[in-house]
């Protein structure tokens, strides 16, 4: 078993300590977060995320997971030092890679020779260059191995992955990193840094094009009379389509798909290539939102045409449901626009307290204790995440609360013939 340096203990790093630990290895989480280690330390985790926090009680009753502070103290002790600290957007699209130069000049200094250092932050085509730059250790191999974790099942993502990619220049090390997955049962790919680098990316742009796609087919169905669930259902049977990431929505978000596909699209301009296509998946997503927001609107204004001081309902405001996590999320760019139009918006979301309504990513929303109370005086409600609660809910207590007994289901998530039946009207999307 290896002795493993996990260097931030963010999503990622976290998930990758803890679970490493599973499979049993020593694994020491580093972070310059003070408050963090020390609450990691008593066995509190700081994550919302299924699972993960009996994985990480395990590792520390096992005595195989440790959290100290600073990236040094745990690279000393260590063959293989995974780096997951962020690589936020910059201005121009590109993955800013200070932190990680930053943790790689901190490391190198005091690493044993022959030590591995593993990129497992999403970094661009090149970063292992970069990372041997900063380390200045010609005795130190850097090899690339993305993670390919989803909030809201990312511990069995790490345990039972559809495949782990490793690519290095040097075949030892991909060799040595390749033996930490001995025990996971899924395929083992090893490959040059760049194409591992590029399949991160790729994967996510690609899955961002189903999503743009499916909702750019809903609209076409709502167009035609057809029913995009049965649309779905029918090009799902194709076994070259399947019926993954083929779902409707009011857009999508979340802290990777977006940062990865505005990356890949900077990636390419960089080298002379306009990739086209995921500018127009992009504009497509983009345009969802306003579609959202504009059944909304058209729901509560009729005829009439006007909406300011009318009240909605929102059950929803995560990027998706099983997560806290609001960067980027179609809930929060729908209540944007529903806000600039006049509507007061009442939510409730299962993962986000009432205390947290103060923050920015919430302002102008009135953050309710429950999704009854969120429908109180409402003329109209919108699903815009798809909580399983959501769907066991007391709808006739619900069209009593609201002043009128509108639903749009940006997630048709809800059982539209039951909604009807109790006087509910309902718009999904996709279905006329």
């Amino acid at each position: 078993m290896g002795r493993i340096a996990v260097i931030g203990t963010g999503y990622v790093g976290l998930t990758t300590g803890a679970c490493f630990a599973r499979l049993g290895h020593e694994v020491i989480c580093a972070d310059i977060d003070v408050d963090k280690v020390n609450r990691l330390n008593r066995g509190e985790v700081p994550i919302f995320e299924p699972g993960l926090d009996q994985v990480v009680q395990e590792g520390r009753a096992a005595g195989r997971l440790s959290f100290v502070i600073g990236a040094a103290q745990a690279a000393a002790q260590c063959e293989f030092i995974y780096l997951c600290v962020p690589t936020p957007q910059s201005a121009d699209g590109t993955a800013d890679l200070s932190y990680i130069e930053a943790a790689a000049r901190e490391i190198g200094p005091v690493l044993h020779a022959n030590a591995i250092v593993v990129n497992k932050s999403t970094v661009p085509v090149g970063s292992t260059k970069v990372v041997e730059r900063a380390l200045a250790r010609p005795d130190v191999a850097v090899v690339s191995n993305p993670e390919f974790l989803r909030e809201g099942s990312a511990v069995d993502d790490f345990l039972r992955p559809d495949r782990v990619v490793i690519g290095a220049d040097d075949q030892s090390a991909a060799v040595r990193v390749a033996s930490l997955y001995a025990d996971v049962p899924a395929p083992l790919m090893v490959t040059d840094p760049a194409s591992a680098e590029t399949i991160k990316y790729a994967c996510n742009a690609f899955l961002a094009t189903k999503l743009s796609f499916v909702n750019a087919v809903a609209a076409v169905s709502e167009a035609v009379g057809a029913d995009i669930n049965d649309v779905i259902l029918g090009m799902g049977y194709d076994k070259r389509i399947g019926h993954e990431f083929l779902r409707p929505g009011p857009g999508w978000g979340g802290s990777c798909f977006p940062k990865d596909t505005v990356a890949l699209i900077a990636i390419a301009e960089h080298h002379g290539y306009d990739f086209h296509l995921l500018r127009g998946v992009l504009a497509v997503n983009e345009e969802q939102f306003g579609r959202v927001s504009n059944k909304v609107c058209k729901a509560i204004a009729g005829s009439a045409g006007d909406v300011a001081g009318k009240t909605v309902a929102v059950w929803g405001l995560t990027f998706k449901a099983r997560t806290d996590d609001l960067r980027e999320s179609p809930a929060l760019k729908v209540i944007g626009r529903l806000l600039l139009a006049g509507l007061k918006v009442r939510a409730y979301d299962p993962a986000i307290s009432p205390a947290s309504a103060g923050s920015e990513a919430l302002a102008g929303i009135e953050v309710c204790e429950d999704a009854y109370d969120a429908c109180t005086g409402a003329d109209a409600l919108v699903v815009l995440t798809e909580w399983d609660e959501f769907k066991w809910l007391d709808f006739e207590r619900v069209r009593e609360l609201m002043v009128s007994p509108r639903v749009v289901d940006g997630r048709n998530h809800l059982d539209r013939a039951e909604l009807i039946r109790r006087g509910f009207t309902y718009e999904g999307i996709g279905r006329s």
